[in-house]
């Protein structure tokens, strides 16, 4: 029991190389995620609730919290998470607190309610070396999806209509 204790940390893999250029191992890779998984959740407390902004970011950034919480093991994380090394997760999660800095300056949110927007409508045909960029249809797991989540926003939504 007691060897195993000891031995289980100094067994686990060590990573050597991340394999891409200029991005160097991070050994304790799951610490500094979380480290910067929590920095995030309290800076996004900046933002205004209801943005749609704050609520994906806080939305994305809870699952990974969770993740490197209930793992212990970098492959692991990487595994789960399905968003690449450790590390680019770690310079991902940098980039994010970047972002909410400069989101806040902007204040996009901030929009006043008389402000009106010029709507400039142009029938012009586009021309022919110009692509449309015309998406192609959703995969149906996306419908699924969004199926589970209004049936599970339904009951909530109608007794709040009720009351």
């Amino acid at each position: 029991m007691f060897l195993r204790a000891i031995a289980r940390p100094l067994m686990a893999k060590v990573k050597e190389t991340t394999g891409i250029v200029g991005l160097d191992v991070v050994p304790s890779a799951r610490e500094v995620l979380i480290g910067l998984y929590a920095k995030t959740l309290k800076e996004i407390q900046a933002v205004p609730s209801d943005e749609g902004y704050r609520k994906a970011v806080e939305s994305f950034t809870k699952h990974r919290l969770t993740v490197c919480q209930e793992e212990e093991d970098w492959e692991k994380i990487e595994k789960r998470l399905g968003c690449g090394q450790v590390e680019e997760l770690i310079e991902e999660a940098q980039d994010e607190l970047k972002l909410i800095e400069k989101m806040i300056e902007w204040d996009p949110w901030g929009v006043p309610d008389d402000y009106e927007v010029e709507v400039i409508e142009n029938d012009a045909p586009v021309p022919k070396h110009v692509p449309l960029h015309r998406p192609g249809p959703l995969p149906e797991e996306f419908y699924n999806t969004l199926e589970a989540v209004r049936k599970t926003e339904t009951p909530a939504a109608e007794s709040q209509l009720k009351e």
